[in-house]
């Protein structure tokens, strides 16, 4: 797969991690999405969208900013998660900046 192909994010490993870490099951998502909807999703066949991101976050109790850094963290060290926050810190700061 060439760069230009190749996904910026990782959204199917990190909502994979999280749900697994909070000790979840597919099936736990009833409410808001069917366990097939989850596995797709965590297959990377299907994108979702931020509604969907907001209630797939509250069900795992994580804020939804939480689940989509994760999504574009390369590694789960410190630094990583550092540099990230550090990064949409400074470009929020500047937006806000903006007439």
């Amino acid at each position: 797969m060439s760069n230009a192909t190749k996904p910026r994010n990782n959204f199917a490993t990190a909502l994979r991690a999280i749900r697994r870490s909070k000790g979840l099951s597919q099936e736990s998502f009833g409410l808001v999405s069917s366990r097939t909807y989850v596995s797709t999703l965590e297959r990377n066949i299907q994108s979702p969208t931020l509604n969907k991101v907001d209630a797939l976050a509250e069900v795992m109790g994580v804020h939804p900013l939480t689940l989509l850094a994760m999504s574009y963290l390369r590694k789960s060290d410190t630094s990583s998660v550092d540099k990230l926050l550090a990064q949409v810190s400074a470009q929020l700061s500047e937006l806000e900046k903006q007439p």
